[in-house]
């Protein structure tokens, strides 16, 4: 609309629409559509039970240093390529004595299936243990390297009792055996979110209880969001038997799904509820409800898809598939507040609040105005009720200034932790001590030092290399590797069996997912074996899980600011078509951008500086895990979306209707905020119930979500934003009439639809 159009009574009335045809459907035929929902979400279960696939972080990064190396390797000296992982042993007595035993263990282990080579740790009798060999000097404790042809994580439970089965004897005779890498990752219990979507759901009825005083009322969004999410998680199962999602996948659709099922489900109810007290009967008020609430959900839903979808901009297929993971069940979510819950709204009837634990409230009520009848004396009229949030809006409105500047202190001081950010990989060191990957990375790390959980392979490919120049080559290589910093240990230098390659190990001083061993891949890599090299056709590598952690983290850090601007131009797009104001648009992506810092300097001082970080069940700092940032704000510029758009169209609704700009803010805010502000919580419980697992990054992503929501909710929706709109006034929506002509016309609010057509 352009600045020169006629505000109030401009707008058409088209009566009704497919959304509302939808909903009334539904409503009026809610056993067809229930019936409908449970065979699909049995027929999806049960499909997947039977030819669903498994998760696992079995990935490649084709191109990158990490992977050409191990190719090579593989191509050259296959025994010495493919994943290692490391079987720790220790006991109070020599190892040495348990020679028989230590035998027959790497003897069964090298027949496993999946097995290229298996070290023994053991020296030959009658000699001393080598230095920086793979059994301690004290000879208490020593470790089997283990060769696979794939991850050993992807293997499978069975296989895990295959390799138990082979250290038995080990075990048998006292000796302690943990799994360490991605061997440990197997062994570990399968996650469990029971307890997570418990606490959430827990806290979630609480919260709809109090908020809105009806039993029924508080259980239709639960019921509605969680045969959503059973339904999303079966199809992602589908999914998972066509390609390979990481084992964080369905954790995060969980998460991600449950709390946009809760809050489009919330949505719709509050407006279905004051539609009921307006006086519409049940099934014209679900599609009343379906018309206006359900647009906002529906462009809300679309636009956390599509800022999940802007993470395939970062080319890594495992970014990309997380981002389709967590899109599937934000789908199935938005179906299920389209259809699942008007149905169950035309069930219920008008028995909405037959059990009720407080005066029930819906739009905008409030303990001063509990006359049943909304606020004011109509549709058109919510604004006089003289309630806690008309009088708060009341004040954001008299002094906009200060409430801008008091939301964006806020958020910058939250902010500070921010610039020390460092992105890393979490290294089994943070795991809980009942994971046999967190005793084998002590036991490890007391014997050989921190680093030795993260060895590196240096490969060089002499291939191209004359015969007569190869000694050459192997001396410089071997003398350019003596005394690196940050190393500490380097193996001599080997042949592959054809000769066309050399290798070895170079042993870090510090731990995997420490800054400094980070700066030494890539010093080896970048520094090191180039200048070794130079003057000759040879090609070299740095190779090793933790390389290819590290050339991940380069990836991710390169491509995060292509990502973030991809997902806020996305953003910037939708609020600007659907409310054709740029300014509007330009306000949603600039306070999206200053709540997401905020959230990012949380984590960086709980985990990375360690405030409060064991209170979580963290041992000790951690980094920043890599693909957090990333996916945090694809999800959280797409979850704050939802808030923005629900706002927003209640502004722009009673803007069009009156042309006041100020009251419109006001009237929207008192509208809205409870809605807002217990669907926040909600999501802010489903999210944080997430820091009880075990799984540290999982619990990164939980608090961070929180933490996001809870920001975008309170100090950006209820502060920033109102105080922003009432200081822009009218010019929120200016579109310049070029623009205006060329964008097409969405009703996001559903204001083409007569408030009283149906009533």
């Amino acid at each position: 609309m352009s600045s020169s159009d006629t505000v109030s009574g401009s707008v058409p009335q088209k009566g009704r629409g497919r959304l509302w045809r939808l909903g009334e459907w539904c409503a009026r035929r809610p056993v067809v559509v229930l019936v409908g929902w449970l065979l699909v979400l049995v027929g999806v279960q049960v499909a997947d039970h039977l030819v669903g696939g498994a998760y696992s972080d079995d990935f490649s990064l084709p191109g990158t240093q990490a992977q050409d190396g191990r190719d090579v390797l593989a191509a050259h000296e296959p025994a010495a390529g493919g994943t290692s992982a490391q079987v720790v042993l220790h006991d109070g007595q020599p190892l040495v004595q348990f020679q028989a035993q230590v035998d027959q263990a790497v003897t069964s282990l090298q027949h496993l299936p999946h097995v290229l080579s298996a070290q023994d740790p053991l020296p030959p009798p009658g000699q001393a243990p080598q230095p920086g060999g793979p059994l301690a000097a004290d000879g208490l404790t020593g470790y089997v390297t283990v060769r696979f042809d794939g991850v050993p994580s992807t293997f499978g439970s069975d296989y895990l009792t295959q390799v138990d089965g082979a250290v038995a004897p080990l075990r048998q005779a006292g000796v302690q055996v943990e799994y360490g890498g991605p061997l440990g990752e197997l062994a570990r219990p399968e996650p469990s979110d029971r307890v997570s979507e418990l606490i959430g759901f827990g806290v979630a009825i609480v919260v709809l209880l109090v908020g809105f005083g009806s039993v029924i009322a508080a259980g239709l969004p639960l019921v509605s969001a969680l045969l959503a999410v059973l339904l999303g998680l079966g199809l992602l199962g589908l999914l998972a038997a066509l390609t390979t999602f990481a084992t964080v996948a369905p954790t995060l659709a969980t998460m991600i799904g449950l709390g946009v099922g809760i809050d489009y489900a919330l949505f719709l109810l509050t407006r279905h509820r004051q539609n009921l007290m307006d006086g519409r009967d049940p099934r014209t008020a679900a599609g009343h409800a379906v018309a206006t609430s359900g647009r906002a959900v529906l462009i809300s839903g679309c636009t956390v898809v599509i800022a999940l979808a802007g993470l395939s901009v970062s080319g890594i297929s495992f970014m990309a598939k997380l981002g389709l993971a967590a899109g599937v069940t934000v789908v199935t979510a938005v179906c299920g507040a389209l259809t699942l819950l008007p149905a169950l709204l035309g069930v219920i009837g008008r028995r909405m609040d037959r059990f009720t634990v407080r005066t029930p409230v819906a739009e905008g009520t409030g303990p001063d105005d509990r006359s049943g009848t909304g606020e004011g004396t109509g549709p058109d009229d919510r604004s006089g009720t003289g309630g806690m949030w008309h009088r708060y809006a009341r004040r954001v409105e008299r002094r906009p200034w200060w409430y801008l500047a008091a939301g964006l202190v806020t958020v910058l001081v939250l902010a500070v932790p921010l610039p020390s950010i460092q992105l890393g990989h979490i290294g089994d060191g943070a795991d809980p001590t009942s994971f046999t990957d967190r005793r084998a990375f002590d036991l490890m790390s007391a014997a050989f030092g921190p680093g030795s959980n993260g060895p590196l392979t240096v490969v060089v490919d002499q291939s191209a290399v004359a015969a007569s120049d190869r000694p050459a080559l192997a001396s410089a290589v071997q003398q350019a590797l003596a005394g690196v910093p940050d190393t500490a240990s380097t193996a001599p230098l080997q042949t592959s069996t054809d000769g066309e390659v050399l290798f070895t190990t170079v042993t870090p001083a510090q731990a995997p997912q420490s800054e400094q061993t980070t700066d030494l891949v890539g010093h080896l890599s970048d520094t090191v074996l180039p200048d070794a090299v130079r003057g000759t056709p040879a090609a070299t590598y740095v190779t090793g899980t933790t390389a290819a952690q590290v050339d991940f983290l380069d990836l991710v850090a390169a491509r995060l600011v292509p990502i973030i601007a991809v997902v806020v131009a996305l953003a910037f797009l939708i609020i600007l078509l659907v409310f054709r104001a740029p300014l509007v648009a330009l306000k949603a992506a600039v306070l999206n951008l200053v709540s997401i810092a905020a959230s990012y300097g949380v984590l960086v001082a709980v985990f990375q500086w360690g405030w409060g970080g064991p209170a979580l069940g963290v041992s000790g700092k951690v980094p920043i895990e890599s693909y957090v940032p990333m996916m945090m704000f694809a999800i959280v510029f797409g979850l704050s979306m939802d808030y923005e758009v629900f706002l927003l169209s209640r502004v722009h609704e009673r803007w069009r209707r009156t042309g006041d700009s100020r009251g419109a803010v006001a009237h929207a805010l008192e509208t809205t905020a409870r809605v807002i502000g217990c669907a926040a919580l909600i999501m802010v419980s489903v999210f944080a119930a997430f820091i009880v697992s075990d799984n540290v990054v999982i619990k990164m992503m939980g608090l961070g979500l929180a933490v996001s929501v809870l920001i975008d909710a309170t100090v950006v929706r209820l502060l920033m934003v109102p105080a922003a709109m009432t200081l822009l006034g009218g010019a929120a929506w200016w579109t310049p009439r070029w623009l205006d002509r060329i964008l097409p016309d969405i009703d996001a609010e559903g204001t083409n639809i007569s408030p009283d057509d149906g009533s």
